[in-house]
């Protein structure tokens, strides 16, 4: 596949993806509070289309009600009844996956927190060895790659050791998704030289050597670089930057949640991408998903996790999911 900046039509990437999940079996998925329109319909497209097996979990008469409410079937599908609280379908979503019920955990309408402090609970929770880290898949319409955004969402201020996990999450997810294998990692600061004035710029540098030392395994890495030198071949040429990653990056990797979140939303609303988003280094794969999300955005999300999991299913489990 061509790499580098590259007119696309708007979401083509994401028709591959959704393409790829309907070749493989369906997954279990467990879908915690679909309590409006945007989320039941999501999950019930995607199940529609072949990608995911869902059982609803949540109040089952206000999940009922949602449906009739917005024309949405879900006669054939299980709902697993809990108390109205967000936290108490949260639990039980969990519940249920640690009881082998599903292979991928969807959130509903409930809040992001509610749902992580479920899977990151120390006592039935959802944890491995690995740091739990967040992933944006984004079909970006001016780039030819897909390009992943980590972590933007989970980690604020990742240290080293909880950037080495976010980065090795991500290749993980690149090498055994279908996307390819060895992606290009750019670990992004400010400016591409290292300087002890901005400590991200020396983290990206450690981060290099942890991949040489093989800490990180499964991709090629460079950093710190800039966000126009990660991404346009030109930028880096006139920078005097040689490398097999700089202006052709695959994954970036952001300093801290401040700036992938801005990064991934001036996507998303400047260059019209769309975001699929998903959760690693749980026992499962977490399905993130934002009121905000078009339809396509959330069934490649759910298409994002189908072959994750597929993947897995398929070989030897992945250290730390």
């Amino acid at each position: 596949m061509a790499t580098g900046p590259n007119e696309a039509q708007p979401g083509s990437k994401y028709d591959r993806l959704i393409v790829a999940a309907k070749g493989v079996p369906s997954v279990s998925t467990i879908v915690v509070h679909p309590c409006d329109e945007s989320s039941l319909r999501g999950a019930i497209d995607s199940a529609e289309a072949g990608i995911i097996k869902a059982v609803l979990v949540g109040p089952a008469a206000r999940i009922r009600e949602t449906a009739a409410k917005h024309d949405i079937d879900v006669a054939g599908y299980e709902i697993v009844d809990t108390p109205p609280t967000e936290a108490a379908a949260a639990a039980r979503g969990v519940e249920l996956i640690l009881e082998g019920r599903g292979e991928i955990l969807m959130k509903g309408s409930l809040h992001t927190d509610e749902l992580m402090r479920s899977v990151t609970a120390k006592v039935g929770g959802l944890r491995t060895d690995r740091r739990i880290s967040h992933v944006f898949v984004m079909d970006v319409p001016a780039y030819t790659e897909t390009v992943f955004v980590t972590d933007a969402a989970i980690n604020i201020f990742p240290d080293l050791d909880a950037k080495r996990d976010i980065i090795q999450n991500a290749v993980d997810l690149y090498n055994v998704a279908g996307f390819g294998t060895t992606p290009r990692v750019a670990i992004l600061s400010a400016v591409e030289t290292v300087t002890s004035k901005i400590p991200s710029t020396i983290e990206a540098a450690a981060l290099c050597k942890m991949a040489d030392r093989k800490q990180i395994t499964g991709a090629l890495l460079d950093g710190p670089l800039a966000f126009d030198n990660a991404i346009d071949t030109e930028a880096a040429r006139i920078k005097g930057i040689r490398s097999e990653v700089a202006g052709r990056a695959q994954i970036l990797v952001v300093p801290d949640l401040e700036s992938g979140n801005m990064l991934a939303k001036n996507l998303a609303y400047f260059a019209k991408a769309d975001g699929a988003g998903i959760v690693l280094g749980a026992r499962v794969p977490v399905v993130l998903t934002s009121r905000a999300d078009s339809a396509r955005s959330r069934m490649a999300s759910a298409a994002v996790a189908c072959l994750y999991a597929d993947a897995r299913r398929r070989s030897a489990p992945i250290a730390a999911a």
